[in-house]
């Protein structure tokens, strides 16, 4: 005869009754010193069968009242009991999630702008490099180490345009997470299994983050930092950033999966935003207050090394946070985006009023160039660098008409002309107008009328020389725009020229020196006399004043030298050719005809070397 049905459900429950109370750990030592997942198999599959079999007595319609109390207490001790197995092995597997683990391979990416990883570490390479280099080393050994590590992290892994996952957790101990998580969420604990798995989750995360370099910051301690700490911690943010959004954020979401498997898309999403919410938003928080800082054209260049890898990581943080539930990850990395290129605009447009505003009113000594326009073309150059991310973001040429008409304080400047080029180009071009607009002010601070036409000619030349030593700037600039430049440079040579050159080149004219009367006609001996003389002190504090004069690249002062020799001394060997010979009849030569033309060719070459000369020009042979 069959035992009755009850009696079979008693039984079983009974037996379940007894595991489960042996792995009660508030009323055994044994139990708390113990973890069932860290013993034999057996003893797993047994406990876990139990288990089922309590929640099985739950769901009974013939337990009585008494025996559904037992049933209740029972769970609940199960339950306590599984939630400390979960925990435990997710903290004894915490440390498979090593930094050494994380790869970003940017090979893998199929994006076409592929090549702003080159524009990263070229300008990079400007700032901080000494500091930084330590912290590089560590990333690089990080890189390598997880490319041949087997132990910590499988070689297996799913590849999303950049997204590298990595295997967390052994594969046999997500089985028994799994198997867990099922039982907790069955009984009605979903909420205490999202806790548990988040809190562990998120302490590998914080570790993995520290390691990173990604400070817990916030947005009033990012920006109250001086930008030179600030340009080394963009730096490192870019670099952790890859790591966090491919790797570490992708391969949580990854476990997440593996675990909650079954059990609905929901509850992985909980466990996974439970876990990288905090660490996400404390990552993009650096980026945010970056995008609304206080805007200055320092910030330019490392604004647009945020932006381009946020662009280029926008991609992915779609893929990683796509759920509902990751809504406001990706509104926050879209919205940052979009700062950042606004930022970038209002930077560039505020350095071309800057441009034009310097106020400095102290001429540069020897005409040299101005340190505004190294700063200025220099900063231009930087820009061509990123001319592929401004085309995209600068869409609206410079604001020069209804701003800048009739308004004699700024220049004047019609881009009807300049059809067909990009707003960037415009911008760039537009900067170099009112630099030179700017430079034409100070060059009115010279009492020298020569040395102001010579300090223009050296700076019109530093920029045309920047713009043909920089290819992607010549581009944009354009040949017909770098022609104007290159005939303003000419006429400020010739300016120079005929300020300095024609005063002195008037005195060895033939007018004023021929007299006649009665039946002969001569030379004026005393006319010649003061006209060598005049000569000579002309040409002596030329070479006295002009030595002291800077024209800092070599080519362009061997080609003013030329020139000058070219115009002086063929006039003075014609002139003193023709009336040596008066001189020398008289008393005294040597006070008039002081300097052969060789003495001359010596003397130019002292010209614009910025030294004083050590000594008077030196006497010719007698």
């Amino acid at each position: 005869m069959e035992p009755p049905e009850s009696y079979v459900e008693n039984t079983g429950f009974e037996s379940a009754e007894k595991i489960i109370l042996r792995w009660d750990s508030t009323a055994s030592e044994e139990a708390r010193e113990k973890m069932i997942f860290e013993g034999d198999r057996y003893e797993v599959d047994r406990y876990l069968q139990a288990v089922d079999e309590i929640q099985r007595s739950i769901s009974s319609t013939s337990i009585s009242d008494d025996a559904q109390t037992k049933v209740n207490s029972a769970i609940q001790i199960a339950m306590a009991r599984l939630e400390d197995e979960f925990r435990n092995i997710l903290l004894v597997n915490i440390n498979a999630l090593d930094v050494e683990s994380l790869s970003a391979d940017p090979g893998s990416c199929t994006y076409s702008r592929t090549d702003s990883e080159v524009l990263i570490e070229d300008q990079d390479d400007q700032f901080d490099r000494e500091q930084d280099d330590q912290f590089d080393r560590e990333q690089d050994d990080v890189l390598k180490h997880s490319q041949s590590s087997s132990t910590v992290a499988s070689s297996s892994y799913r590849s999303t345009s950049c997204i590298r996952e990595i295997d967390l957790i052994p594969e046999e101990t997500i089985e028994d997470l799994k198997s867990i998580a099922q039982r907790m969420i069955a009984a009605g604990y979903l909420r205490e299994c999202i806790q548990v798995y988040g809190s562990v989750r998120k302490s590998a995360v914080d570790a993995s983050f520290k390691r990173l370099g990604v400070e817990k910051l916030s947005i009033g301690d990012i920006q109250r930092l001086e930008w030179d700490a600030l340009e080394t911690k963009i730096r490192r943010w870019i670099r952790a950033a890859k790591v966090c959004v491919r790797v570490l954020f992708a391969s949580e979401k990854r476990l997440c999966e593996q675990i909650f498997e079954g059990v609905g898309t929901s509850i992985d999403d909980a466990c996974f935003m439970e876990t990288v919410k905090g660490p996400a938003v404390q990552l993009f928080n650096f980026a945010e207050a970056i995008s609304i800082s206080r805007r200055s054209p320092e910030k330019l260049f490392k604004i647009l090394d945020l932006h381009d890898a946020l662009e280029e990581l926008l991609p992915d943080i779609e893929v990683v946070f796509y759920s509902k539930s990751s809504d406001s990850i990706r509104v926050q990395a879209a919205e940052i985006l979009s700062r950042l290129a606004e930022a970038a605009r209002g930077i560039l447009s505020e350095f071309e009023n800057a441009v034009l505003r310097e106020p400095s009113r102290v001429p540069v000594p020897g005409g040299t160039i101005h340190p505004l326009t190294r700063y200025v073309m220099n900063y231009i150059s930087l820009i061509s660098d990123y001319k592929q991310t401004l085309i995209e973001l600068i869409v609206s040429k410079p604001s020069t008409g209804s701003r800048y008409s009739g308004d004699p304080t700024t220049p004047d400047m019609d881009f009807s002309e300049l059809e067909g080029k990009t707003p960037l180009a415009l911008h760039l071009i537009w900067i170099i107008v009112i630099l030179q607009f700017n430079l034409e002010g100070k060059s009115k601070h010279y009492k020298d009328t020569s040395l102001a036409h010579l300090f223009m000619m050296n700076n019109v030349h530093y920029i045309v020389q920047k713009i043909k030593g920089s290819p992607e700037l010549r581009e944009m600039i354009g040949d017909d725009y770098l022609k104007k430049m290159t005939g303003k440079l000419r006429q400020a040579a010739t300016n120079y020229q005929r300020a300095t050159w024609v005063k002195v080149l008037y005195c060895l004219r033939d007018e004023g020196l021929h007299v006649s009367g009665g039946f002969s006609s001569g030379v004026s001996k005393s006319a010649l006399r003061e006209r060598f003389k005049s000569f000579n002190a002309m040409f002596e504090e030329v070479h006295r004043t002009q030595a002291v004069w800077l024209v800092p690249d070599s080519q362009l002062r061997e080609e003013l030298r030329i020139s000058i020799s070219e115009k002086l001394i063929p006039a003075y060997r014609s002139f003193l050719g023709r009336f040596r010979s008066h001189i020398e009849s008289g008393k005294h030569p040597e006070n008039y005809i002081k300097y052969s033309v060789e003495d001359l060719e010596n003397a130019v070459l002292d010209f614009f070397e910025g030294c004083p000369v050590s000594q008077h020009l030196r006497r010719r042979s007698q």
